[in-house]
């Protein structure tokens, strides 16, 4: 009896280590920022991504949890997945372990049914919870331009069960220091500065000749606004870096593919020694 109730209780803890080390299945897809024309698709701390629309459905349970797990490009390759949810990384560590999960879903979010308008996740747009510990998670706004990257991880009650591919690598927008904008109106190529000075001259000799009239003023007139030429529109969304906009259906990330190496100015992550 007590031998038959040890091998027992040997074989459990040995099925609960070979679960624990099972890699979760990898679902076909690649997280995205939308292709449609939204306004603030790209803010200096939110991204838009495309919801992941009938792409679960073999992989999720109606009782597993879909989250995001959201990180610096150069923490992707040492975050692990959690075995159990007090291993959920918050958002209000981003800043030493350069990842958190966000967005706890389920597969109800995400029907795969017929003439449903496809909607988005916004990811950094909830600015009240990122002090606040007590949620199960935050959905704050990104602290840094990055890049970052992300993907779906789909959790049971054992722990990490699937997971999609990580994104391309997202940058924010950035601001300009004050002292690197050219407020000067001007900035004209040389020739449209010549033309310019002589219609201002000519202006200024009609004005004051006796042989000025209302219909030379005009021409003249018409003639500097023609010869004036606008500044370009600047860009409302620049693609920065490498990353692009495509369809997940015919966008694919090899396995075997190193992540880019982030700029400089990504944070490092602290070695466990360090941490407190």
């Amino acid at each position: 009896e007590p031998w038959t109730s040890g091998m027992w209780r040997l074989w459990q803890l040995l099925g609960d280590s070979l679960r624990v080390f099972v890699p979760p299945e990898t679902v076909p897809y690649t997280p995205q920022i939308t292709a449609k024309s939204l306004e603030g698709k790209l803010t200096a701390t939110t991204f838009t991504l495309d919801q992941p629309i009938c792409i679960f459905d073999q992989y999720v349970n109606s009782t597993d949890d879909i989250w995001l797990v959201v990180a610096f490009t150069n923490a992707t390759s040492h975050f692990k997945n959690p075995t159990s949810k007090i291993q959920i990384p918050p958002y209000q560590k981003l800043s030493t372990a350069l990842h958190y999960m966000t967005l706890k879903t389920s597969l109800a979010f995400f029907p795969c049914a017929e003439n449903r308008a496809e909607s988005v996740l916004r990811v950094g747009s909830d600015t009240s919870c990122k002090d606040d510990r007590s949620l199960e998670y935050c959905n704050g706004p990104l602290p840094r331009p990055g890049p970052y990257r992300v993907k779906f991880l789909i959790l049971d009650t054992n722990g990490s069960k699937a997971e999609t591919r990580w994104s391309q690598q997202i940058m924010l927008k950035q601001g300009h220091k004050a002292s690197s904008i050219d407020t000067w109106p001007g900035r004209r190529s040389g020739t449209m500065v010549v033309i310019t000075s002589i219609l201002s001259s000519f202006i200024g000799i009609l004005l004051r000749g006796p042989c000025c009239s209302p219909a030379a003023s005009l021409w003249v007139l018409c003639s500097f606004k023609l010869w004036r030429r606008e500044e370009p529109a600047v860009p409302e969304e620049p693609r920065a870096g490498s990353f692009r906009e495509r369809q997940y259906d015919t966008h694919h990330i090899s396995p075997s593919q190193a992540p880019p190496q982030p700029p400089s100015d990504v944070p490092r992550p602290h070695s466990p020694a360090a941490s407190p």
